[in-house]
């Protein structure tokens, strides 16, 4: 028995539908408008132009990722309810198959025939169709499809990581802009990898190195991008 003093430890996978949304959200919002600023500004002597551009980005991006979850994470519900409604029509059609199904799935979780037997006529009695959504499809609350949720959330992520270099744009001298805008994009990207890594309970060395790697190759690219092309706009 759990006494009331005692902490109980938080179950991280129950945050990793929001969490997984919005760290993709910050991480495509830091990197997406960092690199932008980064690229326009290898090729311009002027401001203007490199906090157009960012400005851009950052209003196409979050949209484009906020539509963009909601179409995915939608296929995805779609997807869940027609298993629901083909096994609420197995349900109906052949219940003693479905039990049969759900004996043997309880049997390989380790119970033995006659548990498994009482165990799925007990939970079939209750909730036929609930039972089938969650030991069947393996659908449960965690992981259901949320449409609406992941796309405000990935909205709302982008816009926040986002905003952030485009502030740097605003007020960094344009002559180290390019060096500015890189420096910044580590620090923020650090501080997300470590929040999400204390959040999600995992490591946060191997978070921030794994996100710092990858966002250094891809403002890195869109710098030699910059500086292949530079056209010197305005």
């Amino acid at each position: 028995m759990i006494k009331k003093t005692e902490k109980i430890d938080p179950i991280y996978v129950q945050r990793s539908n929001w969490l997984r949304a919005a760290v993709l959200g910050a991480n495509d919002g830091i990197l997406s408008t960092v690199s932008i600023a980064i690229g326009v500004a290898a090729a311009t002597d002027v401001r203007e132009p490199v906090i157009l551009a960012t400005l851009a980005g950052l209003v196409a991006g979050a949209l484009s990722m906020a539509a963009g979850e909601y179409v995915s994470v939608s296929s995805q519900k779609d997807t869940e309810n027609a298993d629901i409604e083909r096994n609420k029509k197995e349900l109906n059609d052949k219940p003693e198959i479905e039990l049969e199904r759900l004996v043997g799935i309880y049997e390989k979780r380790g119970l033995n025939k006659e548990t498994a037997l009482k165990v799925a006529k007990e939970l079939t009695e209750h909730d036929a169709l609930g039972t089938h959504i969650r030991d069947v499809l393996g659908i449960n609350k965690i992981s259901q499809a949320k449409p609406i949720q992941a796309a405000f959330a990935s909205l709302a992520a982008f816009t926040a990581g986002g905003l952030l270099p485009f502030l740097v744009t605003l007020f960094i001298p344009l002559k180290s802009m390019e060096y500015s805008l890189y420096i910044f994009a580590l620090f923020f990207l650090v501080i997300l990898g470590a929040l999400a890594a204390k959040t999600g309970g995992s490591s946060i060395g191997k978070a921030i190195i794994r996100i710092t790697f990858w966002g250094t190759l891809a403002m890195g690219l869109t710098a030699t991008v910059g500086y292949l092309f530079n056209a010197n706009i305005g």
